[in-house]
């Protein structure tokens, strides 16, 4: 069936930095999925996680393998084969819990698994041993002795646990290819039951060798990692005691952060009131807008009253003039009226004594 994904959580994933193996650097930009996998062939525990196309985590889970929770949203293992040191940062307390319970519990069921291997190859190497003495113990026939053609074609690689071939009488010979074929093919059977037998504890025997040398890779690298883990142990006392100064630290980076808050949120009001102020301003702009406009049109129209008045006056002016001569002739004429009036008076004085000297 292959791996197949058994628990999966999203978290920041962080690398020891290889040089100074003191600070984290982060290998993913935001959070991504972490995924316990199962290798059913195998039998093994790994933990995977992608970021993108690229596999930021491939880590094999061992017995040997701790998860240990530095706060209450991180934790980290060291993996010796990878030669890193893994950490992780989750969203919450609870995620991190449940990422340390399902370590702990493909922890022990890697143990479980190792233990199950390792008393598979105690017991393919006890019948290997029986199986040797048991050959050796067999009765001698005349395949055994000299060899069927089969056997003398082996190729020198596969060891054989047979007695060497020792020369007999031609004598010796001739009660055995007399003898029954039900003997022949009796000892036939057993003879390829051994041969089976042989291949299976070639096999067993090139597996065991193989994993005494994994072993002792393990071995070294397990030693490895123990004094890295030491010197980690070393640095993570001496870190301890900046533990007061990061704290002092903290507290006065959370003051900043409030006092920045406070100033952030007066220029926010400052901004809002500001914005206030722009808006009034725009009605005042509207406002002068419109007023200058209607001075415009009041100029014009004063314009237009001045330029009447201008004529009104000019008129006026003339029509004075008019008075004025008309006032002029109106004297000459009631100085004419007042000449005749006086000739007439005269006259009517003259005709009034002519008329009583006539009388008379």
């Amino acid at each position: 069936m292959g791996e197949q994904p058994i628990f999966s959580t999203r978290a920041h994933v962080f690398q020891i930095d290889p040089t100074t193996k003191k600070n984290w650097v982060p290998t993913s930009k935001h959070a991504v999925t972490v995924s316990y996998f199962y290798d059913s062939t195998r039998n093994v525990y790994r933990i995977i996680s992608l970021d993108g196309s690229k596999a930021i985590i491939n880590s094999t889970i061992t017995p040997n393998m701790t998860f240990t929770k530095t706060s209450q949203k991180f934790g980290q293992w060291a993996d010796s084969r990878a030669n890193t040191v893994y950490g992780l940062g989750f969203s919450s307390e609870n995620n991190l819990l449940k990422f340390a319970e399902k370590f702990a519990e493909f922890k022990e069921a890697a143990r479980l698994a190792k233990e199950k291997s390792q008393e598979k190859m105690e017991l393919t190497s006890t019948p290997s041993q029986e199986s040797a003495t048991g050959d050796l113990q067999s009765p001698l026939t005349p395949e055994s002795i000299n060899g069927t053609d089969d056997e003398r074609g082996t190729t020198p690689e596969t060891p054989q646990y047979l007695p060497e071939p020792r020369a007999e009488p031609s004598q010796n010979q001739l009660p055995f290819s007399h003898s029954s074929s039900s003997i022949n093919k009796h000892w036939e059977a057993e003879l390829a039951a051994l041969k089976g037998n042989n291949a299976k504890l070639t096999a067993a025997l090139l597996e065991s060798t193989a994993n005494v040398k994994q072993w002792k890779q393990q071995l070294a690298a397990y030693q490895e990692e123990a004094e890295r883990l030491h010197k980690r142990v070393t640095e993570l006392e001496c870190v301890s005691g900046q533990m007061t100064v990061i704290k002092s630290q903290k507290t006065e980076l959370n003051q900043t952060i409030e006092e920045l808050e406070s100033a952030l949120k007066s220029k926010e009001e400052e901004l809002e009131r500001l914005k206030e102020e722009v808006e009034s301003a725009n009605e005042f702009q509207t406002q002068k807008e419109s007023l200058t406009q209607t001075l415009q049109e009041t100029e014009e129209r004063n314009l237009t009253l001045e330029a009447q008045l201008v004529e009104l006056e000019q008129r006026l002016e003339g029509s004075q003039l008019e008075r004025e001569a008309f006032r002029k002739s109106l004297r000459t004429l009631l100085e004419l009226l007042d000449g005749k009036i006086f000739e007439l008076t005269e006259l009517r004085d003259s005709l009034a004594r002519l008329i009583e000297g006539s009388s008379s």
